[in-house]
């Protein structure tokens, strides 16, 4: 199910998102999506990579937490 989200941006943001959607032709609505999906993935990898190496006694690398979150 999709939701519709309205966000404020400056003009500044919005002249660079209109100059990349021209540049690579493609839709405003799949680049912000995607922005966002590689965003939320970014911060739940650091939340589990945060949680890991406290609990954990050894260390683990990006590759293993990536694997986690995969």
């Amino acid at each position: 199910m999709e939701e519709t989200l309205t966000i404020t941006i400056t003009s500044e943001i919005k002249e660079t998102l209109d100059n990349i959607t021209q540049t690579e032709g493609i839709p405003l609505d799949n680049l912000v999506r995607e922005a966002l999906e590689d965003y939320l993935f970014i911060r739940k990898f650091r939340a589990l990579r945060s949680h890991m190496l406290q609990k954990a006694q050894t260390t683990y690398t990006d590759e293993e937490i990536f694997e986690q979150v995969s």
